[in-house]
């Protein structure tokens, strides 16, 4: 299995579930603790301050009053007014016109604005304010004093009294239940990451059996299945594989059958003609020796016959050859040979050797089946000279360490179309369409990839730089690859 960089460095599964789940947790949590420190807040602010309005607003009221007053009698109902005020404390300010009063040392407070003032001045209920400075929040409460005139009418008196109280003992409170919102949000994370992974589990568990069973039948085990459980989707998923499944392992059987019945048919034609190929082949040789007694037409009779019986035998011969490897059957039986003369006997059973340039150093010993081999270069050489052009050269050269050594089949002709090049070890594979009938089966490079990979080797084909099509065979020289071995597909 192959990984990605980027793949390797994305967190799984199993993490993005967590943490998904304690996302979700602290912004459900941090949500709560925010409306509930917003109502409780709201809630404690309200009553302190009603409380406070309207006891100043009550203490105003039995308060005496008498017109036209003085700074000193505006302070002393200043300190009266501070006296009373429970539980919080509080600083009273008086105003009267240009006269300034306080139950403090200060004639007025900063704290008080010129907009609780203009709202006190305009309204005959009063008006109060939250103010926070210096970082302590205040409640500034503004009362105009009335004179009951009787009959519910009321007259202003030109008396403004100001209470300043702070609100410290209500921030504590607040601040209190922030910072048990804090402490709690922690271990509340910290529980959550149970069901979490509970969660985690119970969605994983499917997705793991369904990737081991996927992992499963791509190494070949078709009859693999997923047990079912539940009714949600991750079970409708394993019953959608366990469906595939049960469907390619049908369709993988059927087509086993038919590639087995297809062997078997090719292995039995070739099996067949083989004796009836032999007796014509004879008669065929015979014939060939008496055409030149023949008048023209017969003769070229014959000899068509005579090649057309050869090229069937040597379709017979590859049918056969490739079957093997199909079922597996094909062995090596390797020997200790001179590679370079190996290829020189190819060239000369074939009388190759003046049509092919060679660059062979002596010396160069393998373990090698002999046999094998020598269809290995003769198809390949064979090749070049029919599909491509003169002059073939066929290069050896010995392995360096421990590494292969390596044989190259070089022509010059106009090299290999680059659409082709995947192809042209695939059977009976035609590089121009407009070919149907050539002097080879059709399977000779085929043979020759199975020959070069049951002695653990390689072949490749490509265009050299220069032009000209260039096979490169690798082949490994050890004892390694004497022992008999099964064609690896």
């Amino acid at each position: 299995m192959r990984f990605s960089p980027r793949r390797a460095l994305r967190p799984g599964l199993r993490t993005r579930l967590i943490a998904a789940f304690l996302l979700v947790a602290a912004i459900s949590a941090v949500t709560t603790a925010a409306l509930t420190y917003q109502s409780a807040r709201s809630a404690i602010l309200k009553q302190a301050q009603d409380q406070a309005v309207e006891q100043f607003r009550e203490q105003i009221a039995n308060e005496y009053f008498s017109l036209p007053t003085s700074a000193a009698a505006l302070q002393n109902v200043c300190r009266t007014l501070a006296r009373a005020g429970k539980p919080h404390p509080w600083f009273v300010f008086a105003e009267y016109g240009t006269l300034r009063a306080s139950s403090t040392s200060r004639p007025t407070s900063t704290v008080i604005t010129d907009e609780l003032r203009r709202q006190t001045h305009a309204n005959a209920h009063g008006s109060f304010q939250r103010v926070i400075q210096d970082g302590t929040p205040y409640l500034t409460i503004g009362m105009p004093v009335m004179f009951d005139r009787g009959m519910a009418d009321e007259q202003r008196s030109g008396v403004f009294l100001y209470a300043v109280m702070d609100l410290k003992t209500e921030s504590i409170t607040i601040e209190a239940m922030v910072s048990a919102a804090k402490n709690g949000a922690l271990p509340a994370l910290a529980v959550a990451v149970v069901p979490a992974l509970l969660a985690a589990r119970s969605v994983l568990r499917p997705v793991r059996d369904l990737r081991r069973a996927a992992s499963s039948m791509g190494k070949g085990r078709l009859d693999t299945r997923i047990e079912v459980k539940g009714s949600d989707e991750l079970a409708d998923l394993a019953h959608t594989f366990n469906d595939s499944a049960e469907e390619l392992e049908r369709s993988v059987e059927e087509l086993q059958k038919a590639e087995a019945r297809a062997r078997r048919f090719a292995s039995d034609v070739s099996h067949e003609l083989r004796t009836p190929l032999a007796g014509m082949l004879a008669v065929t040789e015979v014939l060939d020796e008496d055409a030149d007694g023949l008048d023209p037409d017969t003769a070229r009779a014959v000899r068509l016959i005579s090649a057309e019986t050869g090229k069937l035998a040597t379709l017979v011969e590859d049918l056969m050859e490739i079957s093997r490897f199909d079922a597996k059957a094909a062995e090596l039986n390797t020997d200790e040979v001179d590679v370079a003369e190996a290829i020189r006997k190819t060239l000369q059973g074939r009388h190759w050797q003046d049509r092919v340039l060679t660059e062979l150093p002596d010396g160069v010993r393998a373990m090698i089946d002999p046999r094998r081999f020598d269809l290995v270069i003769a198809n390949l050489v064979g090749n070049a000279l029919r599909h491509g052009s003169e002059p073939v050269t066929v290069r050896l050269r010995p392995a360096r360490g421990d590494g292969p050594l390596t044989v190259e089949v070089a022509d010059a002709g106009p090299g290999i179309d680059a659409a082709v090049l995947p192809h042209i070890f695939d059977r009976f594979f035609k590089a121009d369409a407009a070919r149907t009938r050539s002097a080879g089966s059709g399977l000779g490079l085929a043979i020759t990839l199975e020959n070069v990979r049951l002695h653990g080797g390689t072949v490749r084909a490509a265009n050299a730089p220069e032009g000209g099509a260039v096979f490169t065979v690798e082949l490994p020289t050890g004892l390694e690859a004497a022992a008999p071995v099964e064609a690896a597909r």
